[in-house]
């Protein structure tokens, strides 16, 4: 459908010469869509190189003259919405309406970026001693590298490349290779209409060894990440012991508490689309569900209920509301994960595995499945299933399940459901996790905050979007001055 895939290097589209490609398929449909080329070390080499040639003159540019770009990206995007968002559906395996959320999200980010020249402003000190003035400057890094997961592939390239060109760097963009057509589509976009210098924006394709590459590069000053807690691990170490600034994002194991006073029917509807929207395969997936005192009773089989009713599919066929997970190799990753959950005697009330859709055989298909009594410390209370799996826990007060919560090694996202302003407050006071949610099962960044997390969800200081993204991409710089007559 869209062929060998080539690298944006230089404002030209240059085809690979990489030997190893990957074949690109329709999660749901089993459909041929494209071939995805693992750049050399040569090829990512001409980018960053491509990016370094091209920083002196874009970091002279005015950052209101930056931003005019971002505009044009802005208007390019919302004309192509409906398409873009069709092809994310057709590589990734998500719903339509779940990728023009996805889209949507990633736009605002461009929308806050504009802001720039406003947001890069430092500050001026007058008479700090006699005759003497101060101020501080933001001035950009240089090469910025961009390397992004599969499950958002529009909006998690989006958190970083607004703000790393807005404030005066350049960038090179690594796709994941599972999912890197939507991104590809866009560059061309972007290459067509926006006019972006030469060098200033670059794509390479490719796996770990490109990411590698791109990481140990000498020229590349600070490096954006999205993966797996392994990963990004090992991402942080090998880019801080270079000297490079770096923000990975790792894996999540997000809890949601209920409580007995919580309203019925949001709460549930709100619990099942955290948890098996994507398909679960979202960092803000909520996958430990823990009820407090009598919401065991209330709320149990109202959830195994509806979660029998979600409607799996083709996630661009009407009244889809959960599609395939991406891969067979993540189909059989959870299914293992479900069987090691049970060996550990949790009790299976909805098994989703084994499923099929009508029509779409050769779909990665996992319906909803929800594990009750799942063990403190067992596989699936410390491991990210990424999959549309529920696993449920009980506490007998706010305060035993709180510390069930902070139990887990993650931290990027933790709820609470309950009618009750001290004991929300209480939650928020003393979970452990940056991003938190009250009556709110996505508790999803704005643009204009930082995404947060905590503890094994991130290594670094600074976070994705708004000013922890300007901050990131910029180094101050003080003057003291003094003028003679």
């Amino acid at each position: 459908m869209f062929g060998r895939l080539m690298h944006y290097i230089n404002g030209e589209w240059v085809p690979s010469r990489a030997r190893k490609v990957k074949e690109i398929f329709n999660p749901a449909t089993g459909e041929f869509l494209a071939k995805v080329p693992f750049a050399t070390r040569r090829e990512v080499d001409e980018a960053v190189r491509a990016a370094a040639a091209a920083f002196p003159a874009w970091r002279e540019v005015p950052p209101v003259v930056r931003t005019q770009y971002l505009f044009q990206m802005k208007a390019v995007l919302e004309r192509e919405f409906d398409e873009i968002a069709r092809i994310i559906v057709q590589e990734h395996g998500k719903t339509l309406k779940e990728a023009q959320g996805e889209l949507r999200r990633g736009i605002e980010n461009i929308e806050v970026a504009t802001g720039i020249p406003t947001l890069m402003q430092g500050y001026y000190a007058e008479d700090v001693a006699r005759g003497i003035d101060e101020y501080l400057i933001r001035q950009p890094l240089g090469v910025v590298a961009v390397i992004t997961p599969f499950n958002f592939p529009a909006m998690i390239p989006l958190w970083f490349i607004p703000y790393a060109l807005a404030t005066g760097n350049t960038v090179v963009l690594k796709p994941s290779e599972r999912t890197p057509i939507t991104m590809t589509y866009i560059m061309q976009l972007f290459d067509e209409e926006v006019g972006l210098p030469p060098g200033v924006l670059n794509l390479i394709h490719g796996n770990g060894d490109a990411a590698t590459a791109l990481i140990d590069h000498p020229d590349v000053k600070a490096v954006s990440f999205v993966g797996s807690t392994p990963v990004a691990r090992k991402v942080y170490a090998r880019a801080a012991a270079q000297g490079k600034r770096v923000q990975a994002q790792g894996s999540a194991k997000n809890p949601l508490i209920i409580m007995p006073d919580a309203a019925v029917e949001r709460t549930v509807q709100a619990v099942l689309d955290s948890v098996y929207g994507n398909a679960g395969q979202r960092c803000l997936a909520a996958s430990l569900v823990i009820t407090v005192g009598e919401a065991r009773e209330i709320f149990v089989p109202r959830l195994v209920e509806a979660a029998q009713q979600r409607v799996v599919g083709y996630g661009l066929d009407e009244g889809v509301e959960m599609g395939p997970v991406n891969s067979a190799e993540s189909k059989a990753r959870i299914e293992r994960l479900i069987e090691e959950g049970v060996k550990e005697g949790a009790r299976l009330l909805l098994d989703g595995r084994g499923a099929s859709v009508p029509g779409y055989e050769k779909g990665h298909w996992i319906r909803p499945t929800i594990l009750d009594g799942v063990p403190e410390g067992g596989t699936i209370f410390t491991t990210e299933i990424f999959g549309p799996v529920m696993g449920l826990m009980h506490a007998d007060t706010l305060d035993e399940a709180i510390r069930i919560a902070n139990r887990i090694p993650y931290g990027n996202m933790a709820n609470i459901f309950t009618r009750s302003g001290a004991a929300a407050r209480t939650f928020r006071h003393r979970i452990e996790a940056g991003n938190v949610g009250i009556n709110i099962g996505v508790a999803a960044p704005m643009a204009f905050f930082p995404f947060s997390g905590w503890k094994e969800s991130f290594f670094g200081d600074l976070h994705a979007q708004d000013r922890h993204a300007v901050e990131f991409y910029t180094q101050t710089k003080v003057v003291v001055e003094r003028w003679f007559d």
